[in-house]
């Protein structure tokens, strides 16, 4: 059996380790925390700051059980490595000081047991702190902490003691069950099998008070956990968690994967089947390879089995269901991974909110300040190494100021680098308004898959969950556990700032399989791909961390205080107003907060105290300062894709995320609700990026009514003005730096059509950089444009725009030929003036024994193709070998024409732009013409 110890920092929780390992007889003689010699404070960073910092294991046996404690960090800094172990305890030690009694960390760590339903203990330590030696006045401290306690966290708390179940307490234990209780009136009395079931069940929390120093209670505490637990029947198949992975001499020595087994047995030389989390994080691609596709998972055997207490383990060749053993061998395993019929769980409640930067000696490059981080990424998942691969940046994700100084001390300790960091910045979520289905289609030539997903916005602090709702018959139900592997395996990233999603349920609705065709890996690429579309057709809605806070301070600077909350954009209870001093509780942005703490010492003359933690992430205040400064681009992103993959004329194409759901193959029946009220997230302050997007498609396709489901993704269009004055911004950014290079540059035609807006370039160009404009990419373009002019290319779908514009389809319905002739005069015309070297391809590749033809007529070049070969595939492998050094547009209103642009980073013309840039350059001719007779 398995139990945790938890407590915030500064409780005891490591002096009550050691105390019940004194008492059970594993250790010999106390260790203390500020002699440096706990038994488990075994790191040098641990004993010299004499707090916990990593989670460490000892055994004992207890009542002819075998034991493992789990010792846990206190301190917030570190609360994600409490967090991982608690998936395998079967009970836990909830550690209060007496001194202060139920804090913000305690109500943390209650709602985190709550969460992860794990039956608790509770042990109030350093009860020696408030007593004074006098048994009335003792008593009643004691029976107002245990009350204050109760009220906090619930009438199931009752406080046990040495007798355990008394006359005492039983009332209190029998009014946790209803049945339970009307036994009890009925003469029956309350069993020891009793209070276990209502222990497992955590409708009862028992309650012990001592002190841990003196190995005061403790004994008590140990006859509790005895009497009232009891071990779960575990299967015979094998199933493990992953709670922790390590490795031997400070990072160089054997990896260590640190697991609970839940079921069967594992021995030496067993094959362990993984996730392969290379294959996991891995963009679809059209053009992949077949052998890379298969491979989501790997099988690896075990080399070694370790049982730990402390530092010490003990080589063992087998290791039982109950048991946690530390396992080498296992190169793929990581932290939150389920093993055998386990599932794998990445998502935590507890996660950094803020991201430094971290700076180097001038002498280490990033290669091998990457390789350093990576290896402490392994130990700590929430660090989240990123290298920006413009800037070179590279940013960790951290919890405060103390696991800033620990990772400085691990990285010059285990890698000999000296590194400083820079200032912090906040560390945003996202989340949607709406439930919106997002669908995700994977079909290279003999691949398939396609699949069907249902997000839905949840509660407050609900994290991720993933539900199956495919119904039956419509897809195998290997396939299914499968994308719902794929589903959690992974970090999924909003479309606003590239941060994570949360407080949202992904449903599987649907999806289908090829027998002939399907591997693993189509699926992964699909479930993907659908997550990603999904979000980009929902209301987004920004997320920032909201810190709970408590400041105390003299009864005279409270209306200072009030103000600057106000100001903070927070919010403040009322006061508690004792003795001199003055109690404020409330809530307030973490962006905002920054240094107050500082500042409320400086205007309080040193009286006030301030203390925060993270209550939630709830809709970000500024959210419109923070996507500005942001400059994301989900369509850039291409370890996020939104795009889809179909197979076209024996090839894949990518069809991007707009324009999946006309080309999917399978129908729901999922339509969009309307606002329903009780929603969490039911705010206007949302973001959208299908309303321009269909308006688009909508106009090119001379559609005049949107489907049911395409109106109901059309909010906001303001947004995409948002956009484009972003866009704007950028260019007179880009103009400024062209115009101190060579001088100023001659105004040139504009047109909307001309610009590229959000979702038209998913893939960096060499020369411009991603879409939008983003000042950043400004010197980079300076400096690529120097000495090398560029030229403009407009490739033109000729019987494309024919067939959109009205004047060539009614001619073309009596003659195509003249359509043709009139189409080319129209393009000499503009290419005279527009100094562009216009190509028109006009699709033959139906004309039986066709072998292309390319002539220059007037000032454009005529293209015919040749036999099987389509306008399209012509126009992207031409626009794939110009736009390597020059500015590529392409004209067409075909939707799935623009997979060009993943590969050469063209700009999209539709044709209705197309003519309106003809006619306004017509307009210029005749204006300067006018100009020049006069």
């Amino acid at each position: 059996m398995t139990i945790g110890i938890l407590a915030h920092v500064d409780a005891g929780k490591t002096t009550l380790s050691e105390s019940i390992l004194y008492a059970t007889g594993a250790i010999r003689r106390h260790g203390r925390v500020d002699h440096g010699d706990a038994f488990l404070d075994t790191d040098a960073l641990e004993r010299k700051r004499g707090i916990t910092i990593f989670s460490k294991l000892a055994r004992f046996s207890l009542d002819g059980r075998q034991m493992t404690l789990l010792d846990t960090p206190g301190h917030v800094d570190f609360s994600p490595e409490m967090e991982r172990t608690l998936r395998v305890l079967d009970a836990a030690i909830l550690v209060i000081s007496a001194a202060e009694g139920v804090n913000p960390q305690v109500r943390v760590l209650w709602k985190l047991l709550q969460h992860y339903a794990v039956p608790t203990f509770i042990f109030v330590n350093k009860m020696d702190q408030i007593e004074t030696g006098n048994p009335e006045h003792d008593q009643y401290e004691k029976e107002t902490l245990v009350s204050n306690i109760q009220r906090e966290l619930g009438s199931g708390v009752v406080e046990f003691g040495r007798a355990q179940l008394s006359p005492a307490n039983t009332e209190s234990v029998a009014v946790c069950d209803e049945r339970l209780m009307e036994r009890m009136l009925e003469g029956g009395e309350v069993t020891r099998e009793d209070v276990t079931s209502l222990v497992e069940s955590r409708r009862l929390f028992p309650l012990y008070t001592g002190a841990a120093l003196t190995d005061r209670g403790t004994r008590d505490l140990l006859e509790g956990i005895a009497r009232y637990t009891r071990m779960r029947p575990a299967p015979d198949t094998f199933g493990a968690i992953v709670y922790k992975v390590t490795r031997e001499q400070g990072g160089a020595g054997a990896r260590l994967v640190w697991m609970k087994l839940t079921g069967g047995e594992i021995a030496v030389r067993d094959g362990i089947t993984e996730i392969n989390h290379e294959k996991a994080v891995a963009p679809p691609d059209a053009d992949a390879p077949q052998a890379e596709m298969e491979s989501d998972t790997v099988e690896e055997k075990i080399s070694g089995i370790r049982l730990y207490s402390g530092e010490r383990y003990e080589a063992v060749t087998r290791a039982q269901a109950g048991e946690i053993v530390a396992v080498t061998g296992l190169s793929a395993a990581r932290t939150g991974d389920g093993l055998g019929f386990e599932e794998s769980h990445t998502e935590e409640l507890l996660s950094p909110i803020m991201a430094v930067r971290v700076i180097p000696d001038p002498g280490t490059d990033n290669f091998t300040l990457m390789r350093a981080l990576r290896g402490i990424e392994e130990e700590e998942p929430m660090l989240h190494v990123l290298l920006d691969e413009d800037t070179k940046d590279v940013t960790v994700e951290i919890m405060g100021q103390v696991q800033i100084q620990i990772l400085q001390n691990l990285l010059q300790e285990r890698y000999g680098l000296s590194v400083t960091f820079g200032p912090a910045t906040i560390v945003y979520k996202e989340t949607i308004r709406k439930p919106v289905e997002g669908v995700g289609h994977f079909e290279p030539l003999r691949h398939y898959a396609e699949v069907h997903l249902l997000l839905e916005p949840t509660g407050t602090g609900s994290g991720l969950t993933f539900e199956n709702r495919c119904p039956p018959g419509t897809l195998d139900r290997n396939w299914q556990n499968l994308i719902m592997t794929h589903l959690q395996e992974r970090t999924h990233k909003g479309v606003l700032t590239g941060s994570d999603i949360t407080d949202m349920k992904i449903s599987l609705i649907g999806g289908r399989a090829s027998k002939k065709h399907t591997v693993g890996g189509d699926f992964r690429k699909a479930t993907y791909s659908a997550v990603r579309q999904g979000l980009m057709m929902a209301q987004n809605i920004l997320l920032e961390p909201v810190l709970s806070f408590r400041m105390e301070l003299p009864k005279e600077n409270l209306g200072r205080a009030l103000n600057d909350i106000s100001a903070m954009n927070g919010k403040a209870e009322p006061a508690v107003f004792a003795d001199e001093m003055t109690i404020l509780e409330g809530t307030v942005p973490a962006s905002e907060l920054s240094d107050y703490a500082q500042t409320l010492a400086g205007y309080t003359g040193g009286r006030g105290s301030l203390s925060v933690n993270l209550k939630d992430y709830e809709s970000c205040h500024n959210a419109k300062e923070v996507l500005d400064a942001s400059a994301y681009d989900p369509d850039v992103d291409k370890r996020n894709p939104s795009w889809s993959v179909f197979c076209s004329h024996g090839a894949g194409t990518v069809v991007l995320w707009p324009y999946v759901r006309r080309h999917m193959h399978v129908e729901t029946g999922w339509e969009p609700e309307p606002d329903d009220p009780n929603v969490r997230y039911l705010t206007d302050d949302y973001y959208t990026f299908a309303a321009k997007e269909e308006e688009e498609a909508i106009r090119d396709d001379g559609q005049t009514e949107a489907t049911s489901h395409e109106r109901s993704a059309r909010r906001k269009p303001q947004d995409f003005a948002e956009r484009a004055r972003a866009f704007e911004a950028g260019e007179k950014e880009l103009m400024a730096i062209f115009e101190a290079t060579y001088g100023p540059v001659q105004p040139r035609l504009h047109h909307p059509d001309n610009e590229k807006y959000y979702g038209d370039v998913p893939e960096e160009n060499e020369i411009k950089g991603p879409a939008g404009g983003d000042p950043k990419y400004a010197q980079k373009a300076a400096k690529a444009a120097v000495g090398e002019q560029l030229r403009e290319y407009l490739l033109v779908d000729g019987y494309n725009i024919i067939f959109a514009w009205s004047e060539l389809r009614k001619l073309a319905a009596g003659d195509i030929k003249a359509a043709r002739d009139r189409l080319l005069d129209i393009l000499s015309n503009y290419a005279g003036y527009a100094r562009e070297t216009v190509i028109v391809v006009f699709d033959a590749y139906k004309v039986p024994g066709g072998r292309g033809e390319v002539y220059h007529q007037n000032d454009i070049d005529v293209v015919y193709t040749k036999e099987a070969e389509t306008a399209d595939l012509y126009i992207e492998k031409t626009a794939h070998v110009l736009g390597r050094k020059h500015r590529v547009t392409v004209a067409t209103s075909d939707a799935v024409e623009q997979v060009i642009i993943f590969g050469t980073g063209a700009i999209r013309l539709s044709a209705r732009g197309l003519l309106e840039r003809i006619l306004m350059t017509e307009q210029e001719m005749h204006e300067k013409f006018i100009s020049d007779q006069a």
